[in-house]
């Protein structure tokens, strides 16, 4: 086999990812599930990202030079997953849990698509952000209680609109036109 030849994960063939890529979406607790391994994995990218910035522009102090940190790692992040969703469909955790990004008809997902979708992926957390900022700045409080609260409630009521849309997909998948597929050779009966 080739290096650069992409194996297929599962033993799934076009027309199998095409059949799936219509059908409904895994049980949204294993796409959560697969959602809680990716935030674990992509603490050491951010960690590794930090610690190479910081070192290459002479980061003295956390606080200085932040906004060119978060940049960077916000630059990390589109990589990672931009790539990994090209070349297979697959992050480290929906490999572990045997989960697939395709597009509406069971392609591969085009660049394109993968920055649309890692952009709207944001959807996660922005609402809860935005709330948690707008009740600092009315109340002048600063408690990061209320951030973590307001975020843990956004998330369940986003994982919850699973039930109102299509195919049972998250918002951004929707939006964008791609569908997570149980990667999964045998689908459980």
């Amino acid at each position: 086999m080739s290096l650069l030849k992409i194996p297929e994960q599962g033993g799934l063939g076009a027309n199998t990812c095409a059949e799936r890529a219509q059908g409904p979406a895994p049980a949204v607790l294993r796409r959560m599930a697969a959602f809680l391994y990716e935030g674990v994995l992509l603490f050491g990218l951010v960690m590794v990202v930090g610690a190479v910035y910081s070192i290459s522009v002479n980061q003295q102090h956390g606080l200085r030079g932040r906004e060119g940190m978060m940049a960077v790692q916000f630059l990390a992040l589109a990589l990672y997953f931009i790539w990994m969703w090209t070349h297979g469909g697959q992050t480290l955790a929906l490999k572990t849990w045997q989960l697939r990004v395709l597009s509406a008809n069971g392609q591969p997902i085009s660049p394109r698509q993968a920055l649309t979708r890692f952009m709207l992926s944001w959807l996660w957390f922005m609402p809860a952000w935005i709330t948690a900022w707008a009740a600092e700045q009315l109340t002048g409080l600063h408690a990061s209680g209320l951030l973590y609260g307001i975020m843990l409630a956004w998330i369940v009521i986003y994982a919850a609109l699973t039930r109102l849309l299509p195919q049972g997909q998250f918002l951004h998948d929707v939006i964008c036109g791609t569908r997570i597929i149980d990667n999964r050779k045998q689908l459980p009966a």
